[in-house]
């Protein structure tokens, strides 16, 4: 009686459970905002910055995921696009701190999304985190395009 209750005991339990099964998760892109739009002032400055481009491209297939297993595969390439443009020689109107802070940023919720992935948590709340930064990365080139103030005047005084 005690052999059957020890091997009873020993099997592994299965309630059901969608947390152990990383590919059953919902992604609901509908909560997402889009992408941030981009003056028309900066597709003149943009347009040779090729790892720019590179990200925008690895960005936009983020809104064609439809389970799990593909938002894997496009957070792995966004980290590398991301890494890339961090690396990267920065057009001289964008090589600016406000520039270069908010792509940090948008890496670390980045990062924060490919965790969930690892873990096997929700990605919807990190997903959502890691759009709104992307959109305010892009929104800083749109204040720069539309910034009239001219800062050697400033410091002149």
């Amino acid at each position: 009686m005690l052999a059957g209750f020890m091997v009873l005991s020993c099997k592994p339990k299965n309630n059901g459970s969608s947390e152990d099964n990383v590919e059953t998760f919902e992604i609901v892109q509908e909560d997402w905002p889009k992408k941030l739009a981009m003056d028309y002032k900066l597709q003149a400055d943009l347009k040779d910055w090729k790892e720019f481009a590179m990200l925008e491209t690895s960005f936009d297939a983020l809104y064609q995921v439809e389970n799990a297993e593909d938002l894997t595969l496009v957070i792995d390439d966004l980290v590398e696009k991301q890494k890339g443009l961090a690396e990267s020689e920065y057009p001289e109107k964008f090589e600016m701190p406000q520039i270069k802070g908010r792509l940090t940023m948008f890496k670390t919720f980045l990062l924060k999304v490919k965790g969930d992935l690892h873990y096997r948590l929700d990605v919807q709340k990190s997903t959502l985190e890691m759009v709104n930064a992307y959109n305010a990365f892009r929104n800083q080139f749109n204040i720069i395009a539309n910034n009239t103030l001219d800062t050697e005047l400033l410091l002149e005084e």
